[in-house]
């Protein structure tokens, strides 16, 4: 099935192809402006992945499996700065009592997994960006894991999961190891807004500028 706007078609696939590199970039950008603010998670990093497949080489999939701090970075990204601040919306089919609340039959239910991933009941020192909090840990993206899901639980979680999981692993990884990042002139760490866009999609408020430098292997 097509749609026609305008001058251009598109289809159900192109519909799901743009949705989910909207929200892989806004994943990137959150990485790259918080590993920017955090020199020691940027240095740690840069060593792991020069220790491991060598400084200036291009991530590939099979050595992500070797990068546990590239994973927790992003896992940390997620956290912090869903691409989607509310799950999928569902419905209750019968009366339900969660928490002391009674959640009528019919109703509604929006999930806020930003809320979640900031809870300091559930996350220690829940507004500080740390990897190493998952270092270690069995916590993932996959669904299995409550206060981690920025793709949904269940039947409904994102198809997308695998494809984006790889792309973020192989973009992130290769911008660090193969280059060198510097903000803009007369701009300082201080001077980074990092501040969201509310929408569909949770963007960055300023997008993020900096100067990258090749690294030679």
């Amino acid at each position: 099935m097509t749609k026609a706007i305008g001058e251009h078609h598109f289809s159900c696939t192109d519909t799901l192809f743009v949705a989910g590199t909207e929200t892989n970039t806004a994943t990137l950008e959150w990485a790259m402006a918080e590993l920017l603010q955090n020199e020691k998670a940027m240095s740690k990093a840069k060593q792991e992945m020069d220790q491991i497949i060598g400084k200036g080489k291009l991530v590939e999939e099979s050595d992500v499996a070797r990068l546990p701090y590239l994973q927790a970075v992003i896992k940390e990204t997620f956290r912090l700065h869903l691409p989607v601040p509310f799950l999928i919306p569902r419905r209750a089919n019968a009366n339900v009592e969660i928490c002391g609340y009674t959640i009528p039959k019919d109703a509604h239910v929006l999930v806020n997994v930003w809320a979640i991933g900031r809870n300091s009941s559930i996350w220690e020192n829940a507004n500080l960006f740390s990897p190493e909090r998952f270092l270690g840990s069995e916590v993932d993206v996959k669904g299995h894991n409550y206060e981690l899901t920025p793709f949904g639980v269940g039947r409904r979680i994102c198809p997308g999961v695998p494809l984006a999981m790889r792309t973020l692993y192989l973009m992130l990884g290769s911008l660090i190891n193969c280059f060198d990042w510097k903000l803009e002139d007369e701009v300082t760490i201080d001077d980074m807004n990092m501040e969201d866009k509310f929408g569909i999609t949770l963007v960055k408020a300023q997008p993020v500028r900096v100067i990258p430098k090749k690294i030679s292997n």
